[in-house]
């Protein structure tokens, strides 16, 4: 499959790639197996793929998490070297493209005070439940290029299942 269908696949249709880079045919050695397999524990752990109950959480820290996004994939990046080259074509696009612009806005909000305001709050999570959705959908690619059951939805699926079951 090319990139583009990589994306297409699990609904990261926003991403926008050079033509001849989106056409190109991708396969995973075994380095970008491993890189995608570290950064979907990252996110699978943290608040980028879990809900923020409107009653819990901040959203200081839930943007310092969002945020953690960057120095965490650069590190697999550095550490994996080369061998993650097909990896790095997913990543840095979901990084630049995905999470920059809503850090890069919640950044300068926060700095501007927006958190003590709560019509701000509110629109910090409105907006951070879209990231978490595309973040998500990008978890379900790492999981699949590591070649791993897909846990994502582990937790909601079952709140699902114990709302339908019988007493």
């Amino acid at each position: 499959m090319n990139l583009s269908g990589w994306f297409r696949k699990f609904r990261l249709e926003n991403i926008r790639l050079k033509t001849p880079i989106a056409n190109v045919e991708i396969s995973f050695q075994e380095t970008d197996k491993d890189a995608a397999w570290e950064l979907y524990v990252e996110l699978l752990t943290r608040i980028v793929t879990q809900p923020l109950p409107a009653e819990a959480g901040d959203e200081q820290t839930a943007l310092d998490s969002v945020y953690s996004l960057f120095p965490t994939t650069r590190e697999i990046l550095r550490r994996r070297g080369r061998g993650a080259i097909e990896f790095s074509k997913i990543a840095i696009p979901v990084l630049n493209q995905v999470v920059r612009p809503f850090t890069a806005k919640w950044h300068k909000e926060s700095q501007a005070g927006a958190f003590s305001d709560e019509a701000k709050q509110q629109i910090f999570r409105h907006e951070l439940g879209a990231l978490q959705e595309s973040l998500r959908n990008y978890n379900r690619l790492l999981a699949e290029i590591a070649g791993v059951e897909d846990l994502t939805d582990l937790e909601s699926a079952e709140e699902n299942d114990d709302a339908t079951a019988s007493p």
